[in-house]
């Protein structure tokens, strides 16, 4: 059985990272996301251990203790964490695996993993963020201002990312996603390794 491939999707907040993902998710079955740990307290409408692990403040520190995160960051004033040891198991089962995590987070995973793909997903302007934030309703003007300063310094990372794609228009932007994902397994190092028995059989054949 191949190995998955690792991804992580960065974003600032409001740039529909999540939304993309989970479309993709939906419709490729050897795709899954990682549920991240975080000490944010839970926000209506998600449930623990689908959206995220919530945990407290002195969990996330014995874990971090025991080297069990893959990359953790501090957002806002919350901590996020990933499982290393599910990553890993994930990944050896075949499953393409992919981390939404902002950009210090992927840098941690790129020094770790270095086949690690990594996709950067941009708004289409500035307004049409603030736009986005705002229309979510679950969040105060000060907030939101706070991640509207946020995001510039999150888009200036977007040079370290493989890939970039601009979510102005969502379909188009999710076949793009697709496009990416697909190409990764069309890869030379992948279709052999998935196709190393009819290679051999084709190279052998006199």
């Amino acid at each position: 059985m191949s190995k998955g491939i690792l991804y992580t999707v960065s974003a600032p907040s409001g740039a529909g990272k999540t939304s993309l993902v989970n479309a993709l998710v939906q419709s490729n079955p050897e795709v899954c996301v990682s549920v991240s740990h975080t000490t944010r307290p839970i926000r209506p409408g998600e449930q623990n251990g689908v959206n995220y692990h919530f945990v407290s403040h002195d969990e996330f520190e014995s874990m971090l203790a025991e080297s069990a995160f893959l990359e953790h960051a501090e957002v806002f004033g919350n901590w996020y964490g990933t499982s290393q040891q599910w990553v890993e198991q994930t990944l050896a089962s075949g499953m393409d695996v992919i981390l939404e995590i902002d950009w210090q987070g992927a840098e941690q995973v790129r020094k770790l993993m270095p086949d690690t793909v990594s996709l950067f997903i941009l708004p289409p302007s500035l307004p049409a963020l603030r736009q986005r934030l705002t229309g979510r309703g679950q969040d105060d003007p000060a907030v939101i201002e706070g991640r509207m300063n946020e995001a510039i310094n999150e888009i200036s990372h977007y040079v370290e990312a493989d890939y970039l794609i601009v979510n102005d228009d969502f379909t188009t932007a999710l076949a793009q996603l697709q496009a990416l994902i697909t190409s990764q397994h069309l890869r030379q190092v992948v279709q052999a390794d998935r196709h190393k028995n009819l290679l051999a059989e084709l190279l052998n054949s006199q």
